[in-house]
């Protein structure tokens, strides 16, 4: 039997699909929202998506779907509940930026802690040029050897991000579930973790229970001295309580990969230009050529898979 595939969000992805080795007739879009799901779904049996949203409303009303297969890790766009009602099967990938993320989030401490960007801004701008000294020093410069580096998310990525800080010498801390009773081997309490890392670095899904995990208490429990980094999901931060503390220098400084909304379209309170030591990267913390071409590789393993009769990865 053929299979009608449709990837919704071609462009999302800037790597070659190979086609799947199954009887299939392939339709790609380079971008759809909300509204044309319905439209350009409506004869497909495996929908490709990457963060356009599928809803419970879009999976009652498209009979013929048989396979989500998402093209990202996470699948909080995706209403995993109406797909399991309805013997819908969604995989998403795995494991595909295991170098790509942890590169990103390293050198976001580093430039943070280095105050690469204010000194890159300072010699632009002939502030060297203009100096009594050989050097600048106008803006406290910590190294990552011997600091202390909290990691809120286990998986693969924290694990990764954990290895390379510990090439650089620095004490690993991975957190316990906030308000967590019991903490496990391994582990340490969120709020100790949050009271002795220089470095917080989230590597976390997003669901109601981490939503708002870093907030105004969170920011104040920290050094005043330590920055933040996020490589995870916009929405683990209360980015509203992130801008303040870092005007009032309640916290040395932070980076962001995600954003709550993107793109932010809207504005954000993380875009103001005047937020001291704040990195803000356009979600790109994944998209190496490597983990790309590893991420469309598996997106088509998945759907070979399920055509088998076997899924692989399967969150529904």
């Amino acid at each position: 039997m053929s299979m009608d595939i449709v990837c919704l969000e071609r462009d999302a992805v800037d790597a070659s699909f190979r086609r799947p080795a199954i009887d299939h007739r392939w339709t790609e879009f380079p971008v759809s929202t909300e509204a044309d799901i319905l439209t350009r779904l409506a004869e497909a049996d495996v929908a490709i998506v990457n963060k356009v949203r599928l809803g419970a409303a879009d999976i009652a009303r498209l009979p013929r779907l048989k396979m989500v297969a998402i093209a990202a890790t996470g699948a909080d766009n995706v209403d995993l509940e109406a797909c399991r009602a309805r013997g819908v099967v969604v995989s998403n990938v795995r494991g595909y930026a295991l170098h790509a993320v942890p590169e990103h989030a390293l050198m976001l401490m580093l430039a943070l802690r280095r105050r690469l960007l204010d000194y890159v801004a300072d010699v632009r701008a002939g502030r060297w040029a203009r100096s009594d000294s050989f050097c600048l020093l106008d803006h406290p410069i910590g190294d990552l050897h011997g600091a202390t580096l909290g990691i809120v998310g286990r998986g693969g990525l924290g694990d990764g991000v954990a290895r390379l800080a510990a090439a650089f010498g620095m004490r690993i801390l991975y957190a316990e579930h906030k308000g967590a009773v019991a903490v496990r081997s391994g582990y340490t309490a969120f709020e100790t973790v949050l009271a002795e890392a220089d470095v917080l670095s989230l590597h976390c899904p997003l669901t109601p229970a981490t939503r708002g995990l870093i907030g105004a208490a969170e920011l104040a429990a920290m050094k005043q001295t330590a920055v933040l980094v996020n490589t995870a999901r916009g929405g683990l931060v209360d980015e509203a309580a992130l801008a303040d503390a870092l005007r009032r220098r309640r916290l040395a400084g932070a980076a962001t990969d995600v954003l709550s909304a993107e793109p932010p379209r809207n504005g954000n309170a993380l875009l103001a230009d005047d937020i001291p030591n704040l990195i803000v990267t356009p979600h790109v913390a994944w998209a190496s050529r490597e983990a790309m071409q590893a991420l469309a590789d598996q997106v088509i393993d998945n759907i070979e898979a399920f055509a088998a009769g076997a899924p692989r990865n399967r969150l529904a």
